[in-house]
Formats: structure tokens, sequence, C-alpha cells
């Protein structure tokens, strides 16, 4: 029996290399990185369910994140209870617009790719390095976003070191920019981003900056098809993630009927939400 068989682990897995396992499974096997067999076969645009609508806010102590559970094919409802927030680590969430298949598969690498770093390293890497990081997967995925495969993702976090919130942005070349206060991506986000520029205000406490992200949402939905608003009736919620000192923690389902409820309550008979 060789050395590299008693080890049980070929040579290349025991080879020191960086601290990037994205980096390794593009060298070891390019064809698990996510759209690998699609970036190798033909041209023209490919039919798949979108997710949107995303919205983020920071607010006293932390930073949210949230998101409708629609996804659409065409004048389609794909789904209607899509899960589009995720957390990346324990201080740091995504949330995804676009293709909801690519990207869902692109978040999974991401997830990966920061626990490995965390294992190798011995640490955490900094909120910039994720925000760059994930830039670079989505940059990877442009030939794809080409053909109608596109991934917009929004990285929120908490800053151990600055103690405070942050929001990442994104477009299909893999370009990262920082956002202030809020921010929102998806075929709703532009009137989720009305909604959040007159609700939102310096130092909210959670309680109201969950009600700003519902009601942003709400908006959306009421002007945008492929938004899923709140449905009463199956009981379906927006997911939201808030991310503190403490880490990332997921606003339960009793929480969010009640918010919702209370935000819908408030609209009936204004739909337009005038104060």
């Amino acid at each position: 029996m060789s050395a590299d068989q008693g080890h049980g682990l070929s040579l290349e897995f025991r080879t020191p290399r960086g601290s990037s396992f994205t980096e390794f499974l593009a060298t070891r096997a390019p064809e698990l990185l996510p759209g690998a067999g699609l970036r190798a076969g033909g041209e023209g645009v490919v039919e798949a369910p979108h997710g949107t609508t995303i919205v983020a806010l920071s607010f006293a102590g932390g930073v949210l994140l949230a998101g409708d559970r629609r996804a659409t094919m065409g004048t389609f409802i794909a789904n209607r209870d899509m899960e589009k927030v995720f957390a990346a680590d324990d201080y740091s969430a995504v949330g995804i617009a676009g293709s909801a298949g690519m990207a869902i598969e692109i978040i999974k690498l991401f997830q990966v790719e920061l626990e490995h770093y965390e294992k190798i390293e011995g640490t955490l890497l900094s909120l910039e390095g994720k925000a760059n990081r994930l830039a670079a997967m989505i940059r990877s995925n442009l030939a794809n976003a080409m053909r109608g495969l596109s991934v917009l993702p929004v990285l929120v976090g908490y800053d151990l070191e600055d103690r405070r919130g942050r929001i990442f942005s994104y477009d299909v070349t893999g370009g990262c920019y920082e956002e202030q206060r809020h921010h929102s991506v998806g075929s709703g986000s532009l009137f989720a981003r009305g909604a959040l520029k007159k609700l939102w205000h310096d130092d909210m406490p959670e309680e109201q900056g969950l009600s700003v992200a519902i009601e942003a949402l709400y908006d959306a939905a009421d002007d945008d098809s492929a938004t899923g608003g709140p449905d009463l009736g199956r009981r379906i919620w927006p997911t939201c993630a808030v991310v503190t000192e403490a880490g990332v923690r997921f606003v339960d389902d009793e929480r969010l009927e009640e918010l919702t409820q209370a935000v819908v309550a408030g609209r009936r008979g204004n739909p337009g939400g005038a104060r």
C-alpha cells in the first residue's frame, strides 16, 4: 500500500493550499461549480424560475434582511413559499433575487466557502472579505447571466470590528457596493425603495425596522406582479433575518404573522399607506 493510500486521501487533498474552497473546487472538479454544465452548452436564453423582492435596512444595534416568498416563470407563479433569505455564517445573511436555482447553488457554495475559511485559518473572515468573495462568485457566473440566469444577492452582516451592521449590493458583473441605511433588489425594488425612503429613520428599534421592511414588501407586491404579498389564507409571511452582535436570528412565524397582520390592518381602507 502506498503512502497516499495509507492516509485515505490522495496527495492533492493533503497539499497545502489557500483558504478558498471555491478555488480548490475550480482546480479539482470545475464541473461541480454552480452552472458549470450550462456554461458549456450552447446559446440562447434559459427560462427558469426567478425570485424577487429583497429589502435590507439598518436599525439600532444591527441590520435586517427580508424577502417575499414568490418565484415566477414568465407570467406564471412557479412557487408561492420559496425561501430567499439564508444565513451565510454566524454573523452574515444573504438574500437572493434573480434566477432561483442558480442563486441557491451559489449561496450554498458561499456558505461552504466561509466555513472552509474558518476551519483553515482558525478565524472568521472579515465582513468585507465575505463581500468580496461573494462578488467573485457572481463574476464567475457572468456567462450564465447573459443567458438569463442572473444572480443579484444582497449581503448583510454585523461588522465585529466596527460594531455595526452593514449592507452590500452587487451587479451581474460582480461589482460590489456598500449601501447606506437601506437597499432593495428585484423586480419590485423600485416600489420597495420608495417605501423605505419614506419610513426609515436613524436609530429605529428592531421591532419598527421589521414593520418597515414588511411595509416595503407590501408596497412592492401592490405594484409588482412578480412580488408576493402576505398570503393570509395560506399563512405565508415574508422571511426576515436579523443580524446583531449576537449573530444571525430568523424571526419566527408567530411574530411575523402579528407584524404582517398589523400592516394589513393599517392599510385597510387606506391602501396607499399615507399617515
